[in-house]
């Protein structure tokens, strides 16, 4: 048995604009797949020309799609009957993204697709992304962190322009 610790550093800032419309900046530039379908349809192809056309489809302007949307302030408002807190955990990634670093760090696949979470406190509103650099760190691939870090820029410029008062 192994236990390895895992640093992870972790991009946070805080915006002024509303919760809503932080969200909906995220989604907006992320596709939105029917994931039953978009996964049924992966399975379905025969050749990886074919995989990464229905990828591709998937894909929003960001070339990430959302995989999955929690909202984890549901069970917290529905205990409080408050409209408060407002807390969404987004899961956003690309399969093609996602597979390139896993041929040189299999280990990726536990860290990928990524997490952005959307919290609203009295202070503004947090939006915080664990970065796939530090969690690849270790494993000590070139290839892999080059494929971690274009994915780090890709969300940290996404919640960058949507927290942004101007965007």
């Amino acid at each position: 048995m192994t236990i390895a610790k895992v640093e992870v550093e972790r991009f946070s800032l805080t915006s002024a604009k509303p919760f809503e419309a932080i969200v909906t900046g995220i989604k907006s530039a992320i596709g939105q797949p029917d994931m039953v379908n978009f996964f049924k349809e992966t399975r379905a192809t025969n050749s990886f020309p074919d995989l990464e056309r229905v990828v591709q489809r998937g894909l929003g302007r960001t070339n990430l799609m959302l995989f999955a949307e929690f909202d984890l302030g549901d069970i917290l408002r529905r205990e409080t009957g408050s409209r408060t807190p407002k807390i969404i955990r987004l899961v956003v990634g690309n399969p093609l993204i996602m597979k390139e670093m896993i041929k040189h760090v299999p280990d990726a696949g536990s860290y990928a697709p990524v997490t952005v979470l959307i919290d609203e406190r009295p202070d503004g509103v947090h939006i915080s992304y664990d970065k796939m650099e530090s969690y690849l760190l270790h494993y000590g691939s070139a290839e892999a962190l080059a494929v971690a870090r274009d994915l780090d820029t890709k969300i940290t410029t996404l919640l960058r322009e949507c927290a942004s008062s101007s965007g």
